[in-house]
């Protein structure tokens, strides 16, 4: 298949270049679309704006269906995406993007892929499977990340670790959505609502549907994962919380008596026994009140 560029790095053309029997890809920016549409003869009722492009899906229309890909950036999956939008007609594809994304895929496809794309069907295969193509070893990084912060955890090193925990389970909610977004995508082109595809070709399509199944899957055990990392962080910070509780409850036990016993024998009454000689036996008195609690703690494995 033949691809046209209008404002982007791969080449310019004009109407007369375009042959109209033969299917072609139109890649372009917003303010170079209407000129694609119309070479692609492409009748789309709506208006082309990449900024309210906010979720990966697909409309079918009487004339034509109209994708959308937000796709979150790898190496900033909470910050900004590549939005894009694309169209697909009975012959043509015509690709709207700002951001020159669909033009390094299509690069990517032309350097590594022997069939590149010689139906529109195995082209949409191709360039969808392109940007999710290093999504395993990221998704490989994140468990990595996990397991890290486990063995952290089981050495007795969670200080600060929740802070490094919250990011990553919001990141991974993030893709788990846009896996579920693209498996609805790839379910909609296997529907063919319009018939604008070949039946013998819309195997590429459930291949998209699984490839995103596989993903979401992966993502929803390493949230699963992320949650086990965060209770055994919270298990030992409950843990700590229950040593520091007992030991003051074991220092209030031991002093209780002994403030008892020395707020009776600093009273100083006239007629109180051993006022005048007890100091040392309130002494021997308090150590053996002290043994004894140890002795009970001890026997009761508090201490």
């Amino acid at each position: 298949m033949k691809i046209f560029a209008f404002g982007q790095t791969l080449e310019e053309i004009s109407i007369e270049q375009v042959v109209p029997e033969r299917p072609a890809i139109f890649l372009a920016e917003s303010r170079s679309a209407l000129q694609a549409m119309k070479l692609a003869q492409m009748v789309y009722e709506g208006e082309i704006n990449l900024g309210e492009v906010a979720f990966c899906k697909m409309e079918v229309q009487q004339e034509c269906l109209v994708g959308s890909l937000c796709i979150p950036k790898l190496l900033d999956v909470l910050g900004s995406r590549y939005r894009i939008l694309f169209l697909i007609n009975r012959k043509n594809i015509v690709i709207i993007d700002d951001d020159g994304f669909a033009d390094r895929l299509i690069r990517r496809i032309r350097n590594s892929k022997t069939r590149q794309g010689q139906t529109r069907e195995r082209f949409i295969y191709n360039f969808m499977t392109q940007f999710m193509s290093r999504d395993p070893v990221v998704l490989a990084q994140y468990e990595k990340k996990l397991m890290d912060l486990e063995e952290k955890i089981s050495a007795g090193e969670a200080q600060g670790i929740q802070n490094d925990i919250l990011p990553i389970r919001r990141e991974l909610l993030t893709l788990r959505g846009y896996y579920d977004e693209m498996m609805d995508l790839g379910k909609e082109l296997e529907e063919d609502e319009n018939h604008f595809f070949s039946k013998k070709q819309l195997k590429y399509f459930g291949t998209i549907v699984d490839r995103a199944d596989r993903l979401m899957t992966k993502t929803s055990h390493l949230l699963e994962y992320a949650q086990q990392v965060k209770d055994a962080y919270q298990a030992q910070i409950d843990a700590e919380q229950t040593n520091n509780m007992q030991f003051l409850t074991v220092i209030s036990t031991i002093f209780f008596p002994l403030t008892l016993i020395t707020g009776w024998y600093g009273m100083n009454f006239q007629n109180m026994p051993e006022l005048r000689s007890g100091y040392p036996y309130v002494i021997i008195l308090s150590l053996i009140v002290i043994l004894i609690i140890i002795f009970i703690f001890k026997k009761k494995k508090m201490l």
